[in-house]
């Protein structure tokens, strides 16, 4: 499945962004679709995904309660809504999509499928 991230670009401390990922052409349905970031110098960090075995959210606890994961199969997006940015939020973001377990579903080698990623730079 093809994966294509938009929707970053620079925002000042306290902003907000939101995020899109879709499929064109394609469907992610069968697939649990997650957001990552990466930082220069940094390894790939799992930000938020929906497991699709129990159509849970998870998040990594430096942006609970300020991002928002969203899904919408009849639109084949998936959306992240930033808010309250942080400087520390700077990262390039990818959209992965995978079929991992609970277990594995921070670690970014159980998705096969990845977006071209979306710089978001927070200015402080």
């Amino acid at each position: 499945v093809q994966l294509q991230a938009s929707g970053g670009g620079l925002v000042q401390a306290g902003g907000s962004l939101k995020l899109s990922c879709a499929a064109p052409g394609g469907s992610f349905g069968s697939y649990t679709v997650a957001w990552f970031r990466q930082a220069p110098g940094k390894e790939r960090e799992f930000v938020a995904a929906t497991l699709l075995q129990n159509h849970r959210t998870y998040y990594d606890d430096s942006v609970k309660g300020r991002f928002t994961f969203s899904r919408d199969n009849a639109k084949n997006t998936v959306n992240l809504q930033m808010n309250n940015l942080k400087p520390e939020d700077t990262a390039v973001y990818y959209c992965g999509a995978g079929r991992p377990i609970l277990s594995s579903i921070r670690r970014p080698l159980s998705y096969g499928y990845w977006g071209q990623g979306t710089q978001v730079t927070v200015s402080s």
